[in-house]
């Protein structure tokens, strides 16, 4: 039984290490954009990908954008009650990979625009990809890493239920 839970703190230890990773990156690149871009301001780098500087005080494509400003907080205790429920699964869950995986990257994903939300009180924004004049809503590496980590659960759950055949 000591084996056991051994081994799923060192996997416990190894998802939050990649959170922190993630974390790292994303605030890194945040930096980055907050020391070389104006609000609103952007350079084009291909024929479909801009960096921009975009403040998003919303959720996902700055739902609740424009309220007055209760909806920092909200979404802010939201994403620390989604952390403390992801490290909950992680710990009892570590030794699954693709599900530890997922999991790690939503939590990084959402620590990171957390972080964002109580030092700006938005979320900062910089990949812009577009085509044919269409604009996809900005997001952040945050952002990137919670889809990964969404797209990466479903899998889990379809394998799960195929191997359940």
């Amino acid at each position: 039984m000591a084996r056991r839970g051994q081994a799923a703190g060192l996997g416990l230890l190894h998802w939050l290490a990649l959170a922190l990773v993630l974390v790292l990156a994303d605030q890194f690149t945040k930096i980055l954009v907050l020391g070389s871009f104006q609000l609103g301001e952007g350079k084009m780098v291909s024929s479909f990908f801009n960096l921009v500087r975009v403040h998003n005080a919303g959720a996902a494509f700055s739902f609740l954008a424009g309220a007055s400003g209760w909806q920092r907080w909200f979404f802010t205790g939201l994403g620390v009650a989604a952390a403390v429920l992801i490290v909950w699964m992680l710990k009892n869950h570590a030794g699954q990979r693709l599900f530890g995986f997922a999991l790690a990257c939503i939590l990084g994903g959402a620590i990171g625009n957390v972080i964002d939300r109580v030092l700006y009180g938005y979320v900062v924004d910089f990949l812009d990809f577009h085509w044919a004049g269409i604009h996809f809503p900005a997001f952040n590496l945050a952002d990137s890493a919670i889809s990964i980590g969404a797209a990466c659960l479903i899998l889990d759950e379809l394998l799960r239920v195929r191997r359940g055949r």
